[in-house]
């Protein structure tokens, strides 16, 4: 069972599971902490797990004014802060990725490694056209439906479209008791294609993990790629076939993957 947790003017939804060393999950645009369920499952045997619904998603309001990255990295810090947790290895995929590289560079104390999956440092004009396709995309599909079938066109493989994966995965997003209005999904996206980090990147110190799928058409890999190469020792690294949410589609891989790299850096100290 989930939680509201109070950081500040809003109240963030957190799902917490496990015991060991500390992980904070952080989701992308429109998601929530469901979106983690493989690695809450499937991980919390070795560590304690946390996951939340940013601002504007699922179960977390969204209040009037302005939203950015800089302001939803500010409410993962302070989650942190409320939970006591002094230090965490953090994991974001998509637009949680761009919160997270914030996160490690507002808060560095608290990022005690960085996976960032499915990540850029600067939109491209091809992320800006396509974003700017879905703002206009959530107002005039004729369904939600609709809607999630043409946005699930850049998130998973044609695999998952072809073995009915996608198909029940939007079952249930319009089974979902908390779903994300027009407004907030537009305003996440808008936070998310203004971000910018490329002339910062160095500045972050922690450990860090780029991954990339090969077939992701929103976040291709030669973006990740800038992103790791911008951060001081990063590692890159591209899963051939998957797309833009391996965690999701082939959990198993990417959980021995993250596993490994929290415990190589575990072994450092």
């Amino acid at each position: 069972m989930g939680e509201m947790i109070d950081v500040g003017d809003v109240g963030l939804w957190v799902e917490r599971r496990g015991t060991g060393p500390d992980v904070l999950l952080i989701a992308g645009l429109g998601d929530t902490a469901e979106a983690w369920q493989s690695q809450l499952d499937g991980l919390a045997d070795r560590y304690r797990l946390t996951a939340f619904d940013n601002r504007g998603a699922g179960r977390t309001p969204l209040p009037e004014g302005p939203l950015s990255v800089p302001l939803m990295a500010a409410d993962a810090a302070a989650l942190l802060d409320a939970l006591e947790v002094p230090a965490a290895h953090v994991a974001g995929f998509s637009g949680g990725s761009f919160i997270a590289q914030e996160l490690a560079l507002s808060r560095p104390e608290l990022v005690r490694s960085l996976v960032l999956m499915s990540t850029c440092a600067r939109p491209d004009a091809y992320f800006r056209t396509m974003t700017g396709f879905w703002h206009w995309m959530a107002e005039r599909a004729p369904s939600e439906r609709a809607m999630l079938e043409a946005f699930y066109l850049w998130v998973y493989t044609p695999r998952a479209h072809a073995d009915g994966t996608v198909d029940r995965i939007i079952e249930e997003a319009l089974a979902f008791a908390h779903p994300q209005s027009v407004d907030a999904f537009q305003r996440q996206l808008a936070s998310f294609a203004g971000h910018d980090t490329l002339d910062r990147l160095a500045g972050i110190t922690a450990p860090t993990l780029v991954l990339a799928g090969e077939l992701d058409l929103a976040t291709p890999p030669r973006l990740g790629r800038v992103v790791a190469e911008g951060i001081p020792g990063a590692g890159f690294e591209v899963l051939p076939g998957e797309a833009h949410q391996p965690f999701q589609e082939v959990p198993d891989v990417f959980n021995a993957r993250v596993d490994a790299f929290w415990r190589e850096v575990g072994a450092r100290g």
